[in-house]
């Protein structure tokens, strides 16, 4: 007989989102530490199925030593899915895709099934109006202190979400984020932003991508160029490449700088 591995300080459980009638692996890294005044510092990982336990091993790690990491005792929520790979990627595909009246897609999809997609507001929903409430009445959150972090398709759901709800979250992690969907629609979303900042709180964003990404570099490049171009005080953004690193590897190689950003 086989036991299964279970995380210390770690929970386990389930949400069922109405709003997007699917049932949700949630895992939470609670810290061991003494709970702050503003309470605990909160990391909320999108495709938690692949990247929660990186981020909750980040915190265990690092936050001992707190002045030399900048990673202080923190909570790491994981949102995952359930099934096989194909199950997963058809709802990470639908879930992290904004909607549009018309999409257009690469070359690449060219003779391929195109799964459903234009789900990202209503899974924004659930993230706001269904998940983080409950997260902020079972633990003890310190609401300035919220990152909303993601890679590849997530990472493009990040910032979007910050375009669309900046109020959501005070930071922002996106790391090779798919700029490229829908030719380019982020570059729009952006421009809606900037001609409203003047309106919302400060935050902050920072991009990473792997060296070999190819065209991926030069999309993020491009983007945090046309951001940077605005001068507003409302918005920090910041950008890393890692070079030598490629769209799988570069996620364990960024997490360090990805958790501290918080810090910093």
């Amino acid at each position: 007989m086989i036991d299964k591995v279970w995380l210390e300080d770690t929970e386990f459980w389930e949400i069922k989102s109405s709003i997007m009638d699917y049932t949700y692996d949630i895992k939470v890294a609670i810290p061991l530490e003494e709970v702050p005044g503003k309470g605990f510092p909160i990391y909320y990982i999108l495709d938690g199925n692949w990247y929660f336990q990186f981020g909750r091993d980040i915190v265990r790690l690092q936050s001992g030593n707190g002045p030399k990491t900048l990673i202080s005792p923190a909570i790491v929520v994981g949102i995952g899915h359930k099934g096989t790979k194909e199950e997963v990627g058809k709802r990470r595909f639908y879930e992290f895709t904004p909607f549009a009246e018309q999409y257009k897609y690469p070359e690449g999809f060219k003779g391929t099934q195109i799964w459903n997609h234009g789900g990202a507001e209503k899974f924004l929903d659930f993230i706001e109006q269904e998940l983080m409430p409950v997260i902020n009445e079972k633990y003890a959150v310190n609401k300035e202190k919220q990152t909303l972090f993601g890679h590849s398709l997530s990472g493009l759901f990040v910032v979007w979400a910050l375009f669309k709800r900046p109020e959501l979250f005070p930071y922002y992690v996106a790391t090779s984020p798919s700029i490229w969907w829908n030719e380019y629609e982020l570059f729009i979303h952006a421009e809606q932003y900037f001609q409203k900042t003047a309106l919302h709180a400060y935050r902050k964003l920072l991009m990473l991508v792997g060296g070999e990404e190819d065209f991926m570099v030069d999309d993020a490049k491009q983007l945090y160029a046309n951001m940077s171009e605005h001068k507003t005080e409302q918005l920090e953004v910041e950008l890393y490449i890692a070079e030598g690193e490629n769209h799988a590897s570069v996620v364990p190689t960024i997490m360090s700088r990805a958790f501290r950003f918080m810090n910093k």
